[in-house]
């Protein structure tokens, strides 16, 4: 059975505006799974919906259903999918600034046993060993890949089944987006932790999962295996930099090629 189900999803916000439509995905158990588009396509409302988090923005989910493990979840509230191993990490980082990295920890923890938070907390610090050497620092102080570290670790102290990175490359070097990766690579392999990745860098990001979906204007256009995209022309040239000699000032011929929105 797989993790986690989308079946035709749809979200409207202020019960006007049409965010997502018919989206359907699907992430294994111990699989990781991107979700690729342009700033604007979908991505986040997507994970918003998934994570119960589009009330405070007005939104709403309006139709299909969204299956995690062997339940539906549309009727529960964000902390009841935590608590069921559902994490999201929001784009932006979203830390608690004016704390360390220790009690932003403390802070994410939702149990009771002294002994295992313990050994949850050391292993972030094994995985993120830069936060050990910033223990005693502010949050807001810590580096933005610092920062990004911490996010991913306060969200394992809830031991998740799956989590959800939304953005985790943004603002980052390229350095330390692969440092990054590899990291979130290796927690899947240790843990079996199911991944969804949502991303505009498309190229770091088929390069660590196995199976990737496409969306835009609120709609996936395309989905399969990250080879497969990989190789696609059209994602060659629109998110993986392959289109050599393109006439980028034609822009709206250009954006037309899109044979998914033909």
């Amino acid at each position: 059975m797989p993790a986690l189900i989308l079946e035709n999803v749809e979200v409207i916000y202020d019960k006007v505006f049409l965010a997502i439509k018919g989206v359907s995905l699907e992430v294994g158990e111990g699989e990781m799974v991107a979700l690729l588009g342009s700033n604007g396509a979908g991505k986040s409302t997507t994970l918003k919906s998934i994570s119960g988090l589009l009330g405070p923005e007005r939104g709403l989910v309006t139709r299909g259903e969204i299956r995690f493990g062997d339940r539906s979840i549309l009727n529960m509230g964000a902390p009841e999918r935590v608590a069921g191993g559902l994490v999201h990490v929001l784009e932006g980082r979203r830390i608690f600034g004016h704390l360390t990295p220790d009690e932003n920890l403390v802070a994410a923890y939702r149990g009771r046993s002294i002994a295992r938070f313990n050994e949850l907390r050391e292993q972030v610090y094994a995985y993120f060993p830069r936060l050990k050497e910033r223990i005693k620092s502010k949050a807001g102080y810590l580096s933005g890949g610092e920062q990004q570290m911490l996010a991913i670790g306060r969200a394992l102290m809830t031991e998740p089944k799956l989590i959800m990175l939304d953005e985790p490359s943004l603002g980052l070097s390229p350095l330390l987006v692969q440092e990054i990766f590899g990291i979130i690579g290796t927690i899947n392999a240790e843990q079996g932790m199911s991944v969804l990745l949502v991303e505009q860098n498309a190229a770091a990001t088929l390069d660590i999962v196995s199976r990737a979906y496409l969306i835009e204007q609120g709609q996936v256009v395309m989905s399969g295996a990250a080879e497969v995209l990989k190789s696609n022309p059209d994602v060659q040239d629109f998110y993986l930099g392959g289109a050599e000699h393109t006439d980028y000032r034609n822009v709206k011929h250009y954006r037309r090629r899109k044979r998914w929105l033909a």
